[in-house]
C-alpha cells in the first residue's frame, strides 16, 4: 500500500476521451491493429452501445481515483485561478461544509467524498467532474448575490449530478454519439474525408450539450431534497431559477454562457431546461413538501404567498432589485413549507405575543426570512389564524404522503449505504487506497471520511492497514495522540505488513519523535530492504535533523530502486545524485516561469 508518495497528474479530457476509444478497440478485437484504415476497424468492432459502454467503465473508474480528483482541482486552480474575494471562498466554503456534513445523501461505493473549490471566472456557472469535484465560478456567487440558500440549491444540484454519477455516463455517451456520427460520415475511401483533428473538440461540446432535460430535473429534485435536509430555505431553488432566468434574458452577452439562440420552448438542444418551468417545477417541489398548504402565485411583476388558497403575503420588488419580489415570496413559502411539514398539529409553530406582535416558530436559518418578513408586515396574527385553519380542516392523507416521502427518501439512501457497505472486497480495498492517496496528499479530513467507510465494509480485507491509515490521517488534522493510538493498534495487529510500521513512523515524525520515527522505518526495511517509499521517508527525517549526508544516501537508495525518478527526489539532493537531470528539470521549469508570465 503505498504511503508518501503523491502522483502528480494533470488529466487532459480530450486526450483521455481518445485513448478510452483506442483502448476499448483493442480490448473488443485484439487480434486486429489500428492500419491506415483504423477508424474503419474501430467501426466494425465497436458499436454505439459497445463504445459508450467500454468509455463508461473508464469514467467511473476515473470517478474513483483520489489522485484523479486532487490533480482535476489543482488543474482547475491553475488554469481558472482562485477568487481573491474572502468572503466569496468562506461563504461557498461554509455552505458546502453544511450540505457535505447535514445534508441526507449517501455515496456510492465508487464515488468519491465531494472537493469543491472557487475559481476566478465570471461566468455564471459550477460544475461537478465525474470524480465529485465540484468547481464553482465566482460569477456563480456574485450573480446570487452571496445569498446563502440560492447558492445552496445550485450546488445540491451539482452534488446530485455527481451522487448519480451523471456526468460518468454523459461523458460516455458523448463520445458514443460523436464516434457513432462520424461513423455514419465515412464512406468508401475510409473515412479520410473525415477532419479527425476536430474529433477532441466535438465530443467536448458533446458533452456541454449532453446532459439531458431529464437528467437536469433529476438534479434539481435531488438538490431540492438535498438542500432541505441540510436546513436551507426550501425556497432557495425556485428562487435561483429565478434569478437565472433574469440574468440569462436581460443580463448576459455571453453566447457561450448560455444558448441565448435556443427558443424557450426547445428542450431538445439547450443543455438545460428552460428556466421558467424549472422554476415552476421547483416551486411544486416546495408545495409538496409542505402537505400541498402552501403556493407561490405569479401575478403580472408581483408574487402571491396563499395558504390553502387564502393570500398570506403579497410581495412586490424592492428599490431596483428585480428579482427581489420572487426571493421573499419564495423564502416567505418556503418557510411555511417547512414548518407544515415539520409539525403535525399546530403546536410545533409557538405562536406567542412579543410586544405588540404575534411571532411563530424558532430561529432555525430557513425560518430566518419568513420571520423577519412577517415582522416587517405584521403579519402575526393573520398567519396564525391560516395556519390553524390549515391544520383543522388537513386530510389525514396530507399527513401520510409527507411520511410516505420522508420514508421513501430514507430508505432510498439506506439502500445505497447497505449496497457499499456490502460491495465486493476490491471496491472495499479501494476505498482504503483512495483514503491512503488522500493521506499523501496532505487531506486529513477527506481521508479520514473515506478510511471510515473503508473500515465499515463489510468485506475489508485489511483493517489493521485501515487503522494505521486513519492514524496518519489523525496526525495529519493534528490529533496527535487519536493517531498514535491507531497506529500502534494496527502494528500490533499485523507486524507482518512494513506499511504499518511505515504509517507508524510518519505518525511519529509529526509528533516530532523522530528516532522512534527512524526505528519504525528500520523495522519496515527488515521486511522488504528494497522499499523505496521508507527510505524516502527515512530521508525526509534525515534532512530534516540535518543529518545531510544520510539524507542523501537515502535518497540515492530511492532514485536507484524508482528507476531513476526525479520526482522522487528533493531538487538539491537531484543536483548531487545525477547533476544532468537536475539542470533539465531547471531549465523547463524557467522556460514554463517564462512563458507564464508572458501570458
Amino acid at each position: 500500500m503505498p504511503v508518501y508518495s503523491i502522483i502528480y497528474t494533470v488529466i487532459d479530457m480530450k486526450k483521455f476521451l481518445i485513448a478510452i476509444l483506442v483502448t476499448a478497440a483493442t480490448i473488443l478485437n485484439p487480434a486486429k491493429t489500428f492500419a491506415a484504415d483504423g477508424w474503419a476497424i474501430a467501426a466494425e468492432a465497436l458499436g454505439v452501445l459497445a463504445a459508450y459502454r467500454s468509455t463508461l467503465v473508464q469514467m467511473l473508474a476515473l470517478g474513483n481515483d483520489a489522485n484523479a480528483q486532487m490533480a482535476v482541482r489543482k488543474q482547475d486552480m491553475e488554469k481558472n485561478g482562485v477568487d481573491k474575494n474572502k468572503r466569496d471562498v468562506e461563504l461557498v466554503d461554509s455552505i458546502m461544509t453544511r450540505l457535505v456534513n447535514a445534508g441526507q445523501y449517501e455515496l456510492k461505493v465508487n464515488s468519491l467524498p465531494f472537493v469543491w473549490h472557487v475559481n476566478d471566472d465570471e461566468k455564471f456557472n459550477a460544475a461537478c467532474y465525474p470524480m465529485n469535484y465540484i468547481s464553482i465560478n465566482r460569477g456563480l456567487v456574485r450573480n446570487l448575490n452571496g445569498d446563502e440558500n440560492q447558492i445552496a440549491a445550485v450546488l445540491a444540484h451539482e452534488m446530485t449530478h455527481g451522487l448519480e454519477q451523471h456526468s460518468a455516463k454523459s461523458y460516455a455517451q458523448a463520445v458514443a454519439q460523436q464516434l457513432g456520427a462520424m461513423m455514419i460520415g465515412m464512406n468508401v475511401d475510409n473515412g479520410s474525408n473525415i477532419d479527425w483533428s476536430k474529433f477532441s473538440a466535438m465530443v467536448d461540446y458533446s458533452i456541454a450539450k449532453n446532459i439531458n432535460v431529464p437528467v437536469e430535473y433529476e438534479a434539481d429534485e435531488g438538490g431540492f431534497y438535498l438542500m432541505t435536509s441540510a436546513g436551507f430555505n426550501p425556497g432557495g431553488g425556485a428562487a435561483a431559477m429565478n434569478r437565472l432566468g433574469y440574468y440569462v434574458r436581460y443580463e448576459t452577452q455571453n453566447f457561450l454562457e448560455f444558448d441565448a439562440h435556443d427558443k424557450s420552448s426547445d428542450e431538445t438542444f439547450s443543455d438545460h431546461p428552460d428556466t421558467d418551468k424549472r422554476e415552476a417545477k421547483m416551486a411544486e417541489f416546495m408545495t409538496n413538501y409542505g402537505g400541498g398548504h402552501v403556493i407561490v402565485r405569479k401575478v403580472d411583476r408581483a408574487y402571491k404567498v396563499l395558504i390553502d388558497g387564502r393570500e398570506i403575503f403579497y410581495s412586490m420588488n424592492i428599490g431596483d432589485n428585480p428579482t427581489s419580489a420572487a426571493v421573499n415570496a419564495y423564502y416567505f413559502a418556503g418557510g411555511l413549507s417547512k414548518a407544515f411539514h415539520d409539525y403535525d398539529s399546530i403546536d410545533g409553530w409557538n405562536f406567542r405575543r412579543e410586544g405588540n406582535q404575534t411571532i411563530f416558530l424558532n430561529d432555525d436559518f430557513a425560518y430566518r426570512e419568513l420571520r423577519e418578513l412577517s415582522s416587517m408586515y405584521n403579519l402575526g396574527d393573520k398567519v396564525q389564524t391560516l395556519v390553524e385553519l390549515a391544520y383543522k380542516y388537513e386530510s389525514p392523507r396530507t399527513r401520510q404522503r409527507i411520511l410516505e416521502a420522508d420514508e421513501a427518501r430514507e430508505k432510498f439512501w439506506a439502500k445505497i449505504k447497505s449496497e457499499a457497505d456490502s460491495a465486493k472486497a476490491g471496491a472495499a480495498t479501494k476505498l482504503r487506497v483512495n483514503a491512503d492517496i488522500y493521506n499523501d496528499h496532505g487531506q486529513g479530513e477527506l481521508a479520514l471520511k473515506e478510511i471510515e467507510r473503508a473500515l465499515q465494509a463489510k468485506n475489508q480485507d485489511d483493517v489493521a492497514e485501515c487503522l494505521g491509515i486513519r492514524g496518519r490521517a489523525k496526525a495529519i488534522c493534528g490529533d496527535y495522540d487519536g493517531a498514535l493510538i491507531d497506529a500502534d493498534a494496527a502494528v500490533d495487529k499485523d507486524p507482518k505488513n512494513l506499511y504499518n510500521f511505515l504509517n507508524r513512523a510518519d505518525v511519529r515524525h509529526m509528533r516530532g519523535e523522530l528516532e522512534l520515527a527512524l526505528e519504525d522505518i528500520d523495522r519496515a526495511l527488515t521486511v522488504d530492504e528494497k522499499n523505496s517509499i521508507a527510505y524516502r521517508l527515512q530521508g525526509d527525517i534525515f534532512d530534516e535533523s540535518g543529518q545531510k549526508d544520510k539524507a542523501e544516501a537515502s535518497y540515492r537508495k530511492v532514485y536507484e530502486l524508482t528507476k531513476k525518478n526525479p520526482r522522487a527526489i528533493p531538487i538539491e539532493y537531484l543536483d548531487k545524485i545525477d547533476p544532468k537531470v537536475a539542470e533539465k528539470i531547471r531549465k523547463k521549469k524557467n522556460k514554463e516561469e517564462t512563458a507564464d508570465d508572458k501570458s
